[in-house]
């Protein structure tokens, strides 16, 4: 499966935000890889206001996405704490209440301290009245250090169960992946990227230009 990415120039500089796989570790600490990755994430929020959003678009090519392909993406860092980061996911749908599909939000959530920190990743959906679709707050928890701009997040147990309950096998073993480059990086990237472990042809991948900064959307649906 190959990668798009969305300004080829981005590569070669970004290989660690794009390609980037195992764990890293900085300055002798394995914990120095998730909190330069969180500095890098929290980096976007606007603190008292909403934060940044970026445009983008999806770079993978996995013909299962091809409804997706073409469309105009947006991420919204849309709330932000001292421990928590809602991303909104804002995707171009003509069939969506003005022509936008608002149900996704991620969620990363940091949690413990020293080499008890863990980073979670959840996905918030939602329908355009605000309820909760049936199939939310799913994700998963780091397993390791990860990388200073890359962390993955494998299925955990409760999300399995969801899937389980729900009848989605095929995603009993996904692996979440977000990339992020600090604000104000020259050429910098944010990904959002979807993998299985049981189907390495997997791959759901999309990429926001930290160069190409848009006006905040609306609120995503049900914030």
């Amino acid at each position: 499966m190959t990668c798009k990415p969305l300004l080829p120039a981005l590569c070669a500089p970004l290989a660690l935000a794009a390609c980037a796989t195992g764990p890293e570790t900085v300055g002798g600490s394995s914990l120095a890889a998730q909190e330069a990755f969180w500095d890098a994430l929290s980096s976007h929020c606007g603190g008292d206001r909403p934060g940044m959003a970026y445009a983008g678009g999806l770079v993978s090519d996995d013909a299962r996405d091809s409804d997706w392909a073409g469309k105009r993406m947006v991420a919204h860092w849309a709330e932000c704490s001292a421990d928590r980061v809602a991303i909104a996911f804002h995707v171009e749908d003509a069939d969506a209440p003005g022509g936008w599909n608002r149900s996704r939000t991620w969620i990363v959530t940091r949690s413990g301290a020293g080499p008890d920190m863990r980073l979670t990743l959840k996905h918030d959906h939602r329908h355009a009245d605000g309820k909760a679709d049936a199939v939310t707050f799913y994700g998963g928890t780091t397993a390791d250090a990860g990388a200073t701009r890359g962390q993955d997040f494998p299925v955990d147990a409760e999300s399995i169960a969801l899937f389980t309950r729900e009848g989605l096998d095929a995603s009993l073993t996904n692996v979440w992946r977000v990339e992020v480059d600090p604000a104000d990086t020259p050429h910098g990237l944010f990904a959002y990227q979807l993998t299985r472990r049981n189907d390495p042809a997997r791959l759901f991948r999309v990429e926001m230009r930290l160069s190409d900064p848009v006006a905040p959307p609306p609120s995503a649906w049900g914030w």
